[in-house]
Formats: structure tokens, sequence, C-alpha cells
């Protein structure tokens, strides 16, 4: 571990030979990807966790073309399905200890859709899919005596008007996704400190620290959209974005600052620059009601009834 730091640069990045890393949503193009890829460059073993073999195919080669003779590990998931989450927590059971968790994995702005859990996609995928992840991966976590959870939040936690404490499978009143997706992102950080206080309370040896990109042109709003990231209007959206935002690397260094650097549990990293759009990465602080503490136990017992499971 490096020293505790405000501002942060990649070559800030400590070796990481020997530690395992697993990284949620390592899709080519997407932020997770880059956050592996430079994880894998320092030394470390990730572990590539996605929806599909073909995608996990990609980001592998992608990744060994610039780092030729990384230790990568494939691991099957698709978070917003229950079901998935359990047997790949059961199938990582070959990883030993696990050093890092880096709940990147999200969607945005999706049209309405239940899961097979009934669960709204965009809170199953951002929210109960990584609980349940963690749950069932803090033993593992537990065993590198100093494992780490990083929740990648955003900066749109700030547009919800109160936490998403409701029955999540209800039915019934109006959906709107971009409401839906800041509610999601906020659960993100309520979750986050929930974690990391409840660690402490119980002398579990993991801590909790979330990120935010900023601005990042990766293609998630794009794909929230319209379910792909080119042809036609797709395409003029992903360039528009692109075109006034910064480089999805630079999105990815907030949580590679999350995740390696000497912080404390509950750290919120971000771009440093004006509004928190880009810029160097370092700590910055959520709103208000982040840190609700009746509002995080409260998300956490939902979720736990949600998931069935309960930890610490």
């Amino acid at each position: 571990m490096n020293r505790p730091v405000d501002t942060w640069r990649l070559a800030d990045i400590p070796d990481q030979a020997g530690r395992t890393i697993v990284v949620t949503g390592p899709s080519v193009g997407g932020l997770g990807h880059v956050t592996a890829l430079e994880l894998a460059r320092r030394g470390a073993r990730v572990v590539l966790a996605g929806r599909t073999q073909a995608k996990l195919d990609e980001a592998r080669s992608s990744i060994e073309a610039e780092v030729p003779g990384a230790d990568l590990e494939p691991l099957l998931v698709d978070v917003s399905d229950l079901s998935s989450v359990r047997r790949a927590a059961a199938a990582a059971g070959r990883l030993g200890p696990i050093h890092v968790l880096v709940n990147n994995a999200g969607v945005m702005g999706t049209p309405y859709s239940r899961t097979a859990d009934g669960l709204e996609l965009q809170m199953a995928t951002n929210h109960f899919g990584p609980f349940l992840l963690t749950g069932l991966l803090l033993p593992q976590l537990v065993d590198s005596e100093g494992g780490r959870v990083v929740a990648v939040s955003s900066q749109f936690h700030r547009a919800a008007r109160r936490a998403p404490l409701e029955d999540p499978r209800s039915t019934t009143g109006r959906y709107s996704r971009w409401p839906t997706y800041a509610r999601t992102k906020l659960a993100n950080l309520l979750f986050t400190f929930e974690l990391d206080r409840r660690c402490r309370a119980a002398e579990v040896p993991v801590l909790a620290t979330a990120a935010h990109p900023g601005f990042a042109g990766s293609h998630l709003a794009v794909n929230g959209q319209y379910g792909r990231t080119s042809g036609g209007v797709a395409s003029i959206l992903d360039g528009a974005i692109k075109a006034v935002s910064q480089p999805v690397a630079h999105g990815a260094w907030p949580t590679l600052m999350a995740a390696t650097a000497d912080l404390p549990g509950s750290t919120y990293c971000g771009p440093g620059g004006l509004g928190e759009m880009s810029g160097a990465p370092q700590v910055v602080t959520a709103r208000r009601l982040a840190h609700d503490e009746i509002a995080q136990r409260r998300l956490w017992e939902l979720s736990e009834r949600v998931t069935g499971i309960s930890y610490p």
C-alpha cells in the first residue's frame, strides 16, 4: 500500500503482484476494462467477471495485447440475475483469498424491465446483484487479511430525491428511467458506508470505498438507451458523448485510486476538476442523503430480505 493521498496519479498504483482482484463488467471500451488493464499491468491476478464468454474472451485478448503474460481469470456472472451471482460465487471458490472486489458492472437509463427475480433491471444490476456477490465473496475477502470492496457510483446520486427503500418487487407506480438510475447510484453509496461500518463493528478485516468517474465517454448511456453502441442514432449519441467527455481511461482513475491507495474505509474518490466532471482523482464528498445512517440500515435490511443473505 502507498501513503495516504489527496490527489492521485496513475503512477501511484503500487505493485499488485500476489494480489487477486475481481472486476465486474470488464467489457472492452468500458471503465471496468481500463480498471482491469491497469491492475494487470501492475502484476495483479485479475478476475474478469462478465456476462458472456464472448465478452470475456474479447476483454482478455485486449488486455493480453497490451500486457503479454497477464495473469487473467474468467468468471461468468450476470449481476442482474441472483442465481447467476450464486453460481459465480461458488465458482470463485477456486480463487482462494480475494484482495479487492470492484463492483463496476452496471446499466444506465434502461427501458422498464423486470428480471427473472422480479426486480427492476437497474436496481437488480446496480445494487442487489453486487450486494449478494459481496456477501458471498466476503469470506475470501476476509482470508486476504485486508480485503477491500469498491463500489462505482456516479454524480447522478445527487439527483435522487429519496433512498430506494420501497418493495423492489412492486409493479405499481410510474417508471422513470433516469430518477431510477440516480437512486441506484445513491444505493451504491448507502451500501458502501453501511458495509464499512458493519465490518468495523464486527471486527471484520475488510474495508469499503467508492468512486465515481465524472463524465467519462463510455458506452454505458448509449447501450442503456438503445441496447447497442453503434448503428444509426446510437452512433450519433455515442460520438456526441465522446466529444464532450473525458476519455474512458481517465474515468477509471478514481476507481483505481479507491482500489489501491492507502485510504480509510468509506472514502469516496472522484475527479478533482470543475464540478468533478474530469481531472486527476482525489477524495470527494457525497451528498448528505448518502450519509443518512437510518437509510443505510433500512436499505441493508431490505437487501438482505431480497437476496436471502445476511452478513458480515
